[in-house]
């Protein structure tokens, strides 16, 4: 039965150490080993009737979500990233307004105007930013 075992000590891997998990970690075995007697009463080898006692077994999804271990994905924070982004494209786009308000009109200085529209987006992502740490 150590197949059964190893199988059981496979699917709690992820489970928090508790004593209220090696109590239904133990019953499992139980009666995953019960259902391996009965199978062989029944005129299986033991290796079919271990494996058709894991396979009908299933899966452990709600009794993980009942001892409360079930970890939740970390969502990645891409908070940084997003700022260094906005950063870097209103940069470049008060670059490309300086350079043709410049080159088209050097005499009338409009470029401020749009500069103060595109830093919106990079304070936006800062504070967006401050707020997700």
């Amino acid at each position: 039965m150590k197949t059964i075992k190893q199988h059981v000590e496979e699917l709690f891997r992820d489970v928090p150490d508790s004593e209220r998990k090696e109590v239904v970690k133990q019953e499992i075995i139980d009666n995953l080993e019960e259902k391996v007697f009965d199978l062989m009463a029944q005129g299986k080898a033991h290796e079919d009737a271990v494996n058709k006692a894991i396979v009908e077994f299933g899966d452990i999804e709600e009794i993980k979500k009942e001892l409360g271990s079930v970890v939740q994905p970390r969502k990645k924070n891409h908070a940084i990233l997003n700022l260094g982004f906005s950063i870097w494209g209103s940069v470049l786009i008060i670059a490309l307004c300086v350079f043709i308000n410049f080159y088209y009109s050097p005499d009338t200085i409009w470029f401020v105007y749009p500069t103060f529209a595109v830093l919106w987006w990079p304070l936006s992502m800062f504070y967006y930013w401050l707020r997700s740490r």
